[in-house]
């Protein structure tokens, strides 16, 4: 099993994908392929000594550069580190596919090149959120704004299955991300999603609120993408301010930085915990093989553990479970395409 890695992409380019996918190779044991300017790459390679790392080479001429309009920019660099990566997975030479870079191309990539799993309308960015009662998945994070019910509906076969094969939940409970737990609280897209879950036979919990998130209540929420963006990047806010407010008050007096100090494993767990570079990137579900999107500012262990998760989407075949969880429930699907 290869993984193809994007060596252009991200603000930190070439040299922390490099130092990303080396450690990534020597810790998981996987073959990556390094897909950029083979000069620039090889450069990079020589400079951290990758002895012990299962790397090869694939060159492609050119760079989709964040600024870039996604579907154009596909079209006019044909020979593009993200194209040249996608198209590997797409030719059975590669499993999955990672990258940092312009993450519009990557997903529209994914559609173009690698293709929609069938019964999928539209792919999906997975978040895994860390909370005390272990992860949950977030179904979509930002790849769709507006949405159907017959959407959601397969957002959550998707995040389901993800739920099964990654997180090794057995049987993960669904939520639809409302305003309220009652039936009749929302939208017509979250009412009428609601409705929809109730017949598949999946484990469908109902209505779940925002504070729902870290209180152990579902393993799966479902909602639009910018219902989900917003839910995530606000997470990520307050994560980062709950740093400050403790750094702030740690500073205040000489017990305060003792008592930080005693308490310094336990301090460094948490943020580790919050940290987004210790999931390292978002999968795309819902197209054929593995794709994970990582934050263009990805240093290298971001990277590194973007790979190991592309790694295990691969190893798990998420990809061809959702595609069986789909078919196993056509009817379902069938009947949500109408509304």
């Amino acid at each position: 099993m290869k993984i193809a890695v994007d060596a252009m992409g991200g603000d930190n380019a070439p040299r922390e994908i490099v130092r990303g996918a080396i450690r990534a190779s020597r810790e998981y044991g996987l073959s990556l392929l390094l897909v950029g300017q083979e000069d620039r790459v090889r450069a990079e390679l020589r400079g951290a000594e990758p002895v012990g790392a299962d790397i090869e080479i694939v060159h492609a001429s050119e760079v989709v550069e964040m600024s870039e309009v996604p579907v154009l920019a596909l079209r006019k660099k044909r020979d593009s580190s993200i194209r040249v990566g996608l198209s590997l997975v797409r030719e059975g030479k590669a499993a999955s596919f990672v990258s940092a870079g312009n993450s519009g191309a990557v997903m529209a990539g994914g559609l173009i090149i690698m293709k929609k799993i069938r019964g999928v309308d539209r792919p999906a960015i997975t978040a895994t959120i860390p909370t005390p009662h272990g992860p949950v998945v977030l179904i979509d994070a930002g790849a769709n704004v507006d949405c159907k019910p017959a959407h959601l509906l397969q957002f959550g076969y998707m995040g389901e299955a993800y739920a099964r094969k990654i997180l090794g939940i057995h049987r993960p409970r669904i939520g639809v991300v409302s305003i309220g737990e009652e039936e009749l609280k929302g939208t017509d897209l979250t009412r009428d999603t609601g409705e929809l879950f109730r017949r598949t036979g999946l484990r469908f919990i109902g209505n779940v609120e925002g504070r729902d998130f870290f209180a152990g209540k579902a393993d799966v929420f479902v909602c639009d993408g910018f219902v989900g963006n917003v839910a995530l990047k606000t997470m990520e806010g307050m994560a980062q301010a709950l740093g400050q407010f403790l750094k702030n008050e740690i500073g205040k007096s000489t017990m305060a930085r003792l008592g930080a100090m005693l308490a310094g494993g336990a301090i460094r767990g948490v943020k580790n915990k919050l940290d987004y570079e210790e999931y390292g990137g978002a999968p795309l579900l819902g197209v054929r093989g593995g794709i994970v999107i990582c934050h263009g500012s990805s240093g290298e262990r971001a990277i590194m553990n973007g790979i190991r998760a592309a790694g295990s989407l691969a190893r798990f075949e998420v990809d061809e479970e959702i595609a069986r969880s789909i078919a196993s429930r056509g009817h379902i699907a069938g009947e949500a395409a109408r509304l």
